[in-house]
């Protein structure tokens, strides 16, 4: 693997530190800017605002530059949004910071994973973009927990002057080791907005609205379900997030290696059913803590498993021009994401407990099979289409190159 996708995994651990730090630093902020701490989970709707806009906006308007250039200009404007958040003197400019943060999280993602895989040999592109991904998943290690311990050391605005760090630390590794890479020839704003003409490309991103809204109806709620009924420690949460990461790193990995082996369909397949069976069996588990803290490994690897495979698709589908597609993938996991954790917050209202936002995600999860067997079946359907013309055209040309063979002539008398 080229050590280009170095750069762009250190990338994805700030983006993925910068999007969840802030989950835990709620309580700070708020007491710090005199606001209650539903107002200051307003910073996490707004992060994933941000990203919703800032992926196809940016996508394009930078459609025309150079995939490097692209590359070092997101990281530029993530590391000044988390600069600005760190000194923000109100809580509405501390707001609109964490919002210019998020502008460049789906589109840097888009084109990243383009990156990842034109400097990929062929057969190695889905492992490519999961270990640029892995970025993303290792922050749920180690950067979001050091982060946050950070913050309750120093102060909240110390944790987004580290982040700020980490952006400026990946644009100069970004610049170092990424090779100049010029957008392909015919590649227009125009043809990236026409792959969205594509039905498949739509149901993909279906796919990972309402299939991984699943994981994130459960994760949303992962704190109080771990602490009010299985029982952990409020000091435990922050070890069993930590592990969540892993599980996300590996389900990661996997799909990587699994999109690389061959046929994308039966591997997203795989991934809901095992995301179905892991949120169905929370519901029992986590009575338990030792299986409890085992689930949510399991609810890592199998809510995480899919995305290679989703991004490879999606990228497949898209053709030639796949950076805008891509980047819409990251807008439609920030969708999944509110939608997941307002479907989850409904239920727990309407006084079902903590479990019940488990069997709201396998519900999510299993319509999101649904879509990807549609996807699959649409496939097929094109294939026989193209089998059944080409087998038309053999019977009225059974054999086109006897057509230009001479005709041969008598023989003339001496």
């Amino acid at each position: 693997m080229p050590i280009a996708l170095l750069a762009l995994a250190i990338s994805a651990f700030g983006i993925g530190t910068t999007e969840f730090v802030i989950m835990g630093l709620l309580p700070q902020v708020a007491e710090a800017f005199g606001v209650s701490i539903p107002s200051a989970g307003h910073l996490v709707t707004g992060y994933a605002l941000g990203v919703v806009i800032g992926a196809p906006l940016l996508t394009a308007l930078a459609a025309k530059l150079p995939r490097k250039t692209m590359v070092i200009g997101l990281m530029l404007l993530f590391t000044v949004g988390n600069l600005a958040s760190a000194f923000a003197p109100t809580f509405d400019l501390l707001l609109v910071a964490r919002v210019v943060s998020a502008l460049p999280h789906g589109a840097f993602f888009g084109v990243g994973a383009v990156v990842a895989t034109e400097l990929s040999e062929p057969d190695k592109r889905a492992r490519a973009m999961s270990l640029m991904f892995a970025g993303l998943t290792v922050a749920n290690i180690a950067g979001v927990p050091m982060s946050t311990m950070l913050g309750q050391q120093l102060g909240w605005r110390a944790t987004f002057v580290a982040v700020a760090g980490i952006g400026l630390v990946a644009t100069l590794a970004l610049a170092a080791l990424v090779p100049p890479m010029e957008r392909p020839a015919g590649v227009s704003l125009r043809t990236e907005v026409r792959t969205f003409r594509s039905p498949q490309v739509w149901l993909s991103l279906a796919v990972v609205m309402f299939g991984f809204g699943g994981t994130f109806a459960a994760y949303s709620y992962i704190s109080p379900m771990m602490t009010d009924v299985a029982g952990f420690a409020p000091g435990m949460v922050t070890v069993l997030l930590a592990l969540y990461g892993v599980g996300l790193t590996v389900g990661n990995l996997l799909g990587g290696w699994l999109a690389d082996r061959g046929k994308l369909m039966p591997g997203i397949y795989f991934g809901l059913v095992g995301l179905i069976a892991v949120l169905v069996a929370f519901t029992l588990t986590v009575h338990v803590q030792v299986l409890a803290a085992l689930t949510v490994f399991a609810l890592g690897a199998a809510g995480f498993v899919g995305v290679p495979m989703v991004q490879a698709r999606i990228m497949d589908q898209a053709r030639g021009a796949p950076t805008m597609a891509a980047a819409a993938i990251q807008s439609a996991f920030n969708i999944a994401n509110a939608m997941g954790a307002y479907l989850g917050g409904m239920v727990i209202g309407a006084g079902l407990g903590y479990t019940s936002v488990d069997l709201v995600g396998a519900t999510l999860a299993a319509s999101g099979l649904a879509l990807a067997v549609s996807s699959g079946l649409l496939d097929r359907r094109v294939h026989v289409r193209e089998s059944l013309l080409a087998a038309e055209s053999v019977a009225a040309y059974p054999n086109p190159a006897a057509e230009d063979e001479p005709v041969p002539q008598p023989a003339m008398a001496a």
